[in-house]
């Protein structure tokens, strides 16, 4: 075990077994090495502890830690309590840290002490590990952060960011409270100290698996959680906020209305596309990737209609 590591990366772990491995030689390949590795069983149900446990026995750096479930906020919140670090990186169980992820966040934390977030751009990947034609550029943020991450989040997904374990210190723990944005909250609350930069590294140093089955395509709950987080946000800062807040729920709304067609359910992404219309219509015609999700979603239904008409003929024919 390194007796004062450089970064605690914080691994929540819940019935992963598919998946754990292949995060944790990922974090074995990193050409930096004075890091730590917590990883939080969140009361999984199968064998993720068990392929842990060789990890550990191998590498001191690398600590399993077990509690009850209580979700992915909890995890992290758990492993951040247990991290001896100054800098704190959170890596989903089933995504993957590219080997300089670590070396490149850490250089920037250690040059530039007005950073508190640093970040990449992303390789989507598909269930089996394979890269999708999908990458998060994870744009600079060319205004405040603040505003930026309202309307987008431009840091991406949960396993994306490090940062200074100060800041916890400074802006609180994950909300345990929400089961879906629980990073852009922790971001949002960041930014709102108007103190911190966040730095964008434009290379691929992360991974980000995209499964259909996962807790980012439980659309309701997500819908929940993001204006959970939005309300938060206004109610910390309401004369900044307000300004954008339509614009926000523009952005929320259009980018679940583009998951709910991506999980088939064209009805729903219909109604959402509506509700983003209803709260900011100029996103449709300022953003082309907004412009093409509207098309998208108007043309859903007339596909489903075309295909269940073609195949009625084909049934047809192969009937008579």
């Amino acid at each position: 075990m390194i007796t004062s590591p450089k970064v605690s990366v914080v691994v929540p772990a819940y019935n992963v077994r598919s998946y754990i491995s292949e995060a944790l030689v990922s974090l074995e390949r990193q050409s930096y090495q004075e890091f730590e590795v917590l990883i939080v069983d969140d009361g999984s149900t199968d064998d993720t502890a068990e392929l842990v446990k060789p990890f550990c026995r191998r590498d001191s750096r690398f600590q399993l830690l077990q509690k009850s479930n209580g979700g992915l906020s909890s995890a992290r919140n758990y492993g951040i309590r247990h991290a001896r670090a100054s800098y704190i990186a959170l890596l989903d169980a089933d995504d993957v840290y590219k080997p300089n992820k670590l070396a490149n966040h850490v250089a920037v934390l250690d040059r530039e002490p007005e950073v508190g977030v640093v970040y990449s751009a992303s390789q989507a990947i598909r269930d089996d590990g394979s890269p999708t034609i999908m990458r998060l550029s994870g744009k600079p943020v060319m205004s405040d952060p603040l505003l930026a991450l309202l309307c987008k989040n431009f840091i991406g997904h949960g396993s994306n960011g490090v940062f200074r374990s100060c800041l916890v210190d400074e802006v609180g723990e994950f909300d345990e409270g929400l089961r879906s944005s629980e990073d852009i909250d922790f971001w949002l609350r960041i930014a709102a100290t108007g103190r911190w930069r966040f730095y964008r590294e434009p290379k691929v140093l992360c991974c980000y698996r995209v499964r259909p089955s996962g807790l980012s395509f439980n659309i309701t709950q997500m819908q929940h959680s993001h204006e959970q987080v939005l309300k938060s946000a206004y109610e910390r800062s309401p004369e900044l906020v307000e300004k954008v807040l339509p614009t926000a729920y523009a952005y929320m709304y259009r980018y679940l209305a583009r998951l709910s067609l991506t999980a088939g359910d064209a009805a729903k992404a219909v109604h959402l596309i509506n509700q983003a219309l209803a709260a900011n219509s100029s996103i449709f015609y300022r953003d082309p990737r907004s412009l093409l999700t509207l098309v998208a979603v108007r043309l859903a239904p007339l596909a489903k209609l075309v295909i269940k008409r073609s195949l009625g003929s084909v049934e047809y024919r192969a009937n008579n």
